[in-house]
């Protein structure tokens, strides 16, 4: 009995102890402003909520919003927003909960509200119209505008974009969210959030030190492991075919053929049913091309946007 006792003990203190070395706490807004805002950076309040963003280039040019995807941040836009506000006026934004943008004031993470908020953003800084950029569920906020306001948005670059039913995401039901993946709330040791990011690249080596710290510290963000796992909860996909049909915008598809997230043969699925749709591919890329390679993968983007803006590339 005693020896059963003992046995009992040691394993309530390995838990504790690996409770404690799994545990991560939030980390201070302020602190993370300091580490992350750039001097492009503001707080802007639209819908009841803020939103973090950044707007560069010149105010007189064509404007080209960026959208980043799942557990991301507008940082991972960094490479393409150097290079297009040279000739473009670029504003890149959290999503609500993400990034450096607190979580949405309302509770609400459908596609819908976010809609609303980057139209009401567009308001705000006396835009009318703008080129959408978008990776993968910001591909889909991104086409997802376009479809219900077209008079808003005069094209679209699509990076892997979300949409179509995949494991896990049918059309009609909310996912299901498991309770370990819940557990983020309380334990997202830097190791365990490297292990997920890497298959979103092409070539694991490219994934940067540097990288997995922003991803890291900005998911630390107070609330913003809770928004994460809400916008997941309220992720109610349809069969977006009819909406696809009614874009007739030009739209340019960036594609990764090592994508392991959305793969790219669903490309075909947006090319045969958009107006005005054409595909780059880049053989060696994952998810995240404007981040393993954004000079690369920016080339086909700066082309396409110089064709359909009339606007030079380089000012």
């Amino acid at each position: 009995m005693r020896v059963l006792w003992i046995i009992l003990v040691a394993l309530l203190g390995l838990l504790l102890v690996a409770a404690l070395w799994l545990w991560t706490p939030d980390k201070k807004r302020t602190e993370l402003q300091q580490t992350y805002f750039s001097a492009a950076s503001e707080l802007l309040e639209v819908g009841g909520t803020q939103l973090h963003l950044r707007d560069e280039g010149p105010k007189d040019a064509p404007v080209v919003v960026m959208i980043h995807g799942f557990g991301s941040s507008l940082h991972t836009w960094e490479g393409w927003a150097q290079g297009l506000s040279q000739s473009y006026r670029v504003i890149s934004l959290d999503l609500p909960g993400s990034g450096l943008s607190p979580p949405d004031a309302q509770n609400d993470y459908r596609d819908q509200r976010v809609i609303g908020l980057l139209l009401q953003l567009l308001d705000a800084k006396g835009i009318e119209t703008a080129s959408l950029v978008g990776n993968s569920i910001g591909g889909r906020i991104a086409w997802r505008t376009a479809a219900a306001h077209p008079e808003r948005v005069t094209s679209l670059v699509l990076v892997a974009p979300d949409g179509f039913a995949s494991p896990g995401f049918a059309y009609g039901e909310a996912p299901k969210v498991s309770p370990l993946l819940s557990v983020m709330r309380y334990a997202l040791p830097r190791f365990l959030l490297r292990s997920n990011l890497v298959s979103s690249y092409g070539d694991p080596e490219l994934l940067s030190a540097e990288t997995v710290d922003r991803y890291h510290d900005l998911m630390l963000a107070p609330g913003s492991r809770g928004a994460l796992l809400e916008r997941l909860r309220q992720t109610v996909l349809s069969d977006p075919v009819p909406a696809l049909k009614t874009i007739e915008i030009p739209v340019l598809l960036i594609w990764g053929d090592k994508d392991k997230l959305i793969p790219v043969r669903n490309a075909e699925d947006y090319l045969d049913v958009l107006v005005d749709a054409r595909l780059a591919r880049f053989a060696d890329l994952g998810h995240v091309p404007q981040e393993e390679a954004p000079e690369r993968s920016l080339q086909p983007v700066s082309a396409f946007l110089a064709e359909v803006t009339g606007q030079d590339q380089y000012r």
